[in-house]
């Protein structure tokens, strides 16, 4: 039902993120100034942390949602603990953390999330429902650290980051809307939030997102679609139907990067959507991931979602065209 009350939260949510990563770019220009160097796809030296107004404005939404008592305890300290994977991004933004501490709270972070929400409920594989335990538990922690992570590394041309992170959480808000609605507020709120940051990151960017963004962004969506997946475990293949985009080209980049003897583990600039981006812009290579996110992905989610039965046909569909479209445009070479 249509709620004027709803609609001016949500045209707030935007107008204060909107409002507050210009103020944050204000310091960035002074303090967090990135500077072009040869894995950069960018020319100009631009200011970047933007993504903090996107963790501050879901943690004052999340707070709220917990004080009128629309989400529980474990809830609210399983996407609150997203505040400690922003803060060392950010520290990381302002200065080189070393990679075993930035792990070290990746890991600690999605072990309490995983362990408040009581782990990784039932897989559900067609018809076929499967109670993975313990090993289920540690998919969930290890999916949690490689999505905040695969977020980062994605986080690399213009708008592409913040526009993933919309299409996402609005798709999973509208899957959500029956079977949560306070969930789905949630989802919808981290989309409005991000759309703010869109308009200052949108092509000619004029502020970066950094690691505080792109972690914050990768950890609350994974923990977004686990919730969800305990209220209906065929919602896990939705969540990563609706992720393909990122996790195909992610993992495809770092398997070819390892097979072929590169430090897979150094920053790099030979992902697929960067190849794209040198050939046809930035702007084209976004709207193209848009397009097959809209037109591709989210049908097949759909269809995961309202006919569990096709749940696994509809998850390869998304990601074989994908990840041979990943090697096409040379993921992992140089």
């Amino acid at each position: 039902m249509f709620s004027w009350l709803g609609l001016v939260l949500c045209v707030g949510i935007f107008l204060f993120s909107l409002g507050s990563v210009c103020l944050i770019r204000q310091y960035a220009l002074k303090k967090l100034l990135d500077v072009p160097n040869p894995r950069s796809s960018h020319q100009m030296p631009t200011p970047r942390g933007g993504g903090l107004a996107i963790a501050l404005v879901f943690f004052l939404v999340l707070v709220w949602q917990f004080w009128v008592g629309s989400l529980k305890w474990a809830d609210f300290i399983a996407l609150g603990l997203g505040l400690m994977v922003a803060a060392i991004g950010f520290w990381d933004d302002h200065q080189h953390v070393p990679a075993r501490w930035r792990f070290a709270v990746h890991l600690i972070t999605a072990v309490a999330a995983v362990y408040g929400l009581n782990g990784l409920p039932l897989l559900a594989i067609g018809p076929i429902s499967l109670n993975l335990g313990l090993l289920g538990d540690m998919v969930a922690v290890l999916g949690l650290v490689w999505l905040l992570n695969l977020y980062n590394f994605m986080d690399g041309i213009d708008g592409i980051a913040a526009s993933e992170a919309i299409f996402v959480s609005a798709a999973l808000a509208w899957f959500l809307c029956d079977l949560d609605p306070h969930l789905s507020v949630m989802a919808l709120s981290l989309a409005l939030a991000s759309a703010g940051f869109l308009l200052w990151n949108w092509p000619p960017a004029k502020i970066f997102m950094g690691d505080v963004g792109s972690g914050f962004l990768g950890f609350v969506l994974g923990v977004l679609i686990l919730m969800s997946t305990q209220l209906s475990a065929n919602l896990l293949f939705v969540g990563l139907i609706l992720l393909a985009v990122f996790i195909s080209d992610a993992t495809v980049t770092l398997i070819r990067r390892y097979l072929s003897g590169q430090k897979w583990y150094l920053a790099h600039c030979s992902h697929a959507y960067q190849h794209a981006a040198r050939q046809y812009g930035h702007l084209k290579t976004l709207l193209a991931v848009a397009g097959i996110n809209v037109f591709w992905l989210l049908p097949l989610a759909f269809l995961a979602a309202k006919f569990p039965v096709f749940n696994v046909a509809a998850l390869s569909m998304a990601y074989l065209p994908l990840g041979i479209l990943a090697v096409k445009f040379n993921a992992g070479k140089s």
